[in-house]
């Protein structure tokens, strides 16, 4: 009878109230600035070691089929930028500043300078620190490496920086028993047996996914999934490295110029091909042995990345079984280009390439490759160093899709453009400290309007080597060598060298990069403490 009578009520009402009842939860709403069933979930999806050209969508021969299809499905950027190292990019990615900005100048050591402490600082915020108060729960899974303090859990584990749930590592390491891997803010060891550090990545995210659409459906989400595929070591399952095998004896000349070509049909790339590295032995000069060898490793590098793709479809398939599919912007990117380096430790001698008793890398030649059709690598400031793959999804308001975009980006732009979407707020001030402003540009306008670029000026610096990106003009170089200029319109390989025909020019931007580097706290390489191979230069990651 309750029932009825309140029913009652409510019919015996004016109509204007009936719906001005009915309106005032939608109004609330739409007023609100962290309305959550307007808010989009985002799912930030980063490879480690990952080159310019290793996506199918990006000119490989390597399986990616999720990937591409995401990119059918949504945009290509074809000239976006990281900051050239696995540490300094993702203190930009979580922060939105410039690598000594957010303290990270070099890697997780701390050498007691305000942009080297080796961790996130307190003058800037994380993502999490910025959406979690606009409603947004927050799920880490992956690599970190954000702290040089991994041996118990504290304010720069990504709990300490206002994630919900995290599964990860502190860095790279052995795929099949990674270490240090931990669960939320306790060390944790990997099951013996089938384990294989990527899969379980791809899995935990899809948990994370699972138990939010039970427990929270209405409210949105942002998660970070860090894959350490395919840093070194060069680790395996023997039937997706089964695929590849024989693939690659054509040897590295031969792919580099298979993938400049798709490259070109794919509208992707006008620039020629870089030659071979000077550190890449030519091709036909290996013993069959030797090109053998290096077949492996190339099948193991490419199964690596087919491996994180399936599982990054497995994620993708979750948010269509949530039906969040269309309010989710989706990023995918690299943390820096493919790497050169030659480490070897812990290899057992005997052991096969792609084993977990193993640990080889790709090496130059490789690393050349797939960075087509760049010069240099990871940890240099040219090209082949800091270019990145982002392919953005998000179909509720990503609608020229398939193609490409060529506005210049940069990881700084990142939660610039996540503050953007989802109206969040960027603080003033934490903690009773002064957060640092934000250094990148929201991306937003880009999604909506591709075919619209303008002109940016960005910066880097990692072991002395710097470069200032000023509209179509490039000043870069190594560390104890001259600056080069570049025209990138016309020469984005960097094969013609500006700087004697337009000394003006290349003065102007050195200028402008040390007016930079006095802000932001760049110390000279040769002046901070060596840590061991530090001290051994740029030239260290070359075999000679």
């Amino acid at each position: 009878m309750q029932r009825n009578r309140n029913t009652q009520h409510v019919i015996g009402r004016p109509k204007w109230s009936i719906l001005l009842l009915l309106l005032c939860p939608l109004l609330n709403c739409i007023l609100a600035s962290n309305c959550q069933a307007e808010s989009p979930n985002i799912i930030l999806i980063m490879a480690d070691d990952l080159g310019f050209s290793d996506l199918g969508c990006y000119g490989s021969e390597i399986q990616t089929p999720h990937l591409d299809q995401l990119a059918k499905d949504g945009l290509r950027f074809s000239q976006f930028y990281n900051a050239g190292r696995c540490c300094p990019t993702r203190a930009s990615l979580m922060t939105g500043l410039y690598p000594h900005q957010a303290g990270m100048g070099w890697m997780n050591r701390d050498d007691k300078l305000p942009g080297y402490r080796g961790e996130l600082n307190e003058h800037c915020v994380s993502i999490p620190q910025v959406l979690a108060p606009a409603g947004y729960e927050c799920f880490h899974v992956g690599k970190w490496h954000l702290t040089h303090r991994m041996k118990e859990a504290n304010e720069n584990w990504p709990l300490g920086r206002s994630f919900a749930r995290a599964y990860g590592t502190g860095g790279g390491g052995n795929y099949f028993a990674p270490r240090p891997l931990y669960e939320d803010n306790q060390h944790i060891k990997p099951p013996k047996q089938d384990y294989y550090v990527t899969d379980a990545f791809s899995q935990r995210a899809v948990d994370y996914l699972k138990d939010h659409a039970q427990k929270q459906p209405q409210q949105p989400f942002f998660m970070y999934l860090a894959y350490t595929a395919p840093h070194f070591p060069l680790h395996a399952w023997p039937e997706d490295i089964a695929r590849y095998r024989g693939n690659y004896l054509k040897g590295w000349d031969r792919l580099r110029q298979q993938r400049h070509q798709k490259m070109q049909e794919l509208g992707l790339i006008n620039s020629p091909l870089s030659p071979r590295d000077p550190d890449a032995k030519a091709w036909d000069s290996l013993t069959k042995a030797e090109q053998q060898e290096w077949d492996l490793r190339m099948s193991v590098y490419a199964a690596m990345i087919t491996c994180m793709d399936r599982g990054i479809g497995q994620v993708l398939k979750q948010l269509d079984a949530m039906d969040a599919t269309d309010n989710t912007l989706v990023l995918f990117l690299s943390d820096n280009g493919a790497s050169a380096e030659y480490i070897d430790r812990g290899h057992q001698p005997g052991a096969i390439t792609g084993t977990r008793e193993s640990f080889r890398c790709a090496e130059v030649g490789w690393a050349n490759s797939s960075n087509t059709p760049f010069r240099f690598h990871k940890i240099w400031m040219h090209e082949g160093g800091i270019s990145t793959p982002l392919i953005v999804r998000w179909p509720e308001q990503i609608k020229q899709t398939g193609g490409w975009t060529r506005q210049t980006g940069h990881v700084i732009d990142l939660l610039a453009t996540f503050v953007d979407v989802t109206k969040a707020e960027y603080p003033k001030t934490r903690n009773g400290k002064q957060i640092t402003p934000l250094a990148g540009i929201s991306l937003f306008p880009t999604f909506q309007h591709p075919e619209q670029t303008k002109p940016r000026t960005l910066y880097w610096e990692h072991e002395g080597n710097k470069a200032i990106h000023q509209g179509n003009w490039k000043l870069v170089k190594e560390d104890q060598h001259d600056w080069e200029l570049y025209d990138l319109s016309q020469d984005r390989s960097e094969l013609h060298d500006l700087s004697k025909s337009q000394p003006e020019r290349a003065a102007t931007l050195a200028g402008a990069w040390q007016i930079w580097a006095e802000k932001v706290g760049v110390v000279p390489w040769e002046q901070l403490p060596p840590p061991g191979y530090r001290s051994k230069g740029p030239d260290f990651y070359r075999k000679k």
